[in-house]
């Protein structure tokens, strides 16, 4: 797991006189599960959206997936994939019109469209609810089928910003399976969370306060160093030191 696949240098972000994101500097390897914590107001937001290309920054510099994040913004929107909590679907078209749309925003051509939908549709055992409007779907369907969409394209990042949100915890086992799964296959996984129990599934995790990252490190190690028992209780011995809120 040596090659990075995201990279950051001093990256910061201003807005008037108010710094949200703090020379910051990490690195994400291939095939990593990059947990990305922080409470409400620590920066981490307005992080990934300089890394998903949606936000230039104010000074420093990084890449993702080998492009620029100051330069090259659009190259990486294309070789991303992107999922919010909201899961972006448009519940007025079927799950295969929403998987179409998306693969044509993310430059498949049509019969790469007709291979990958097909595939995620049959790993998925969705086939029969190809020509389903997803605002029938379940919750829990619905969250599955946007991680789907968020990879058609085999991007080399996925960015899941709250994923889990609103969903009772079996559900979020069997996502979290998935994102197993993708990081197995090589896809680098960068997420953000409010659920601590999640924090514990990934390889590492980087927790920001007041906009500077104050831990980078493994779960196990995290715990060993705050001597604590739960990421919660190293969340919680962090986020005590905060000086602004939401």
């Amino acid at each position: 797991m040596n090659d990075i696949v995201i990279s950051v240098r001093e990256l910061s972000k201003r807005f008037g006189n108010f710094t949200a994101v703090d020379r910051i500097s990490f690195d994400v390897y291939r095939g990593e599960i990059f947990g990305f914590l922080g409470a409400n107001g620590a920066g981490k937001t307005t992080a990934m959206r300089m890394l998903c290309g949606l936000s230039y920054p104010t000074s420093g510099k990084g890449s993702v997936a080998g492009y620029d994040i100051m330069h090259e913004g659009e190259q990486i929107k294309r070789h991303i994939g992107y999922m919010s909590q909201r899961f972006s679907l448009y519940n007025d078209l079927t799950v295969w019109e929403n998987m179409r749309l998306f693969a044509g925003i993310y430059g498949l051509n049509k019969s790469q469209t007709e291979q990958q939908a097909t595939e995620l549709l049959e790993r998925l055992n969705f086939s029969s609810e190809r020509n389903t409007l997803v605002g029938s779907l379940p919750l829990g369907w619905k969250q599955k089928l946007s991680f789907a969409i968020a990879t058609i394209h085999r991007p080399e990042v996925v960015f899941l910003d709250e994923p889990t949100g609103g969903v009772d915890p079996i559900t979020r086992r069997q996502f979290w399976e998935m994102i197993y799964e993708a990081a197995e296959s090589g896809t680098t996984i960068f997420v953000t969370t409010h659920y601590m129990d999640e924090a514990e599934y990934c390889t590492r995790v980087s927790i920001m306060v007041d906009g500077k990252v104050q831990a980078l490190d493994t779960p196990t190690r995290l715990k060993q160093q705050f001597a604590t028992e739960s990421m919660d209780e190293v969340f919680r011995i962090l986020a005590r030191g905060a000086q602004r809120g939401e």
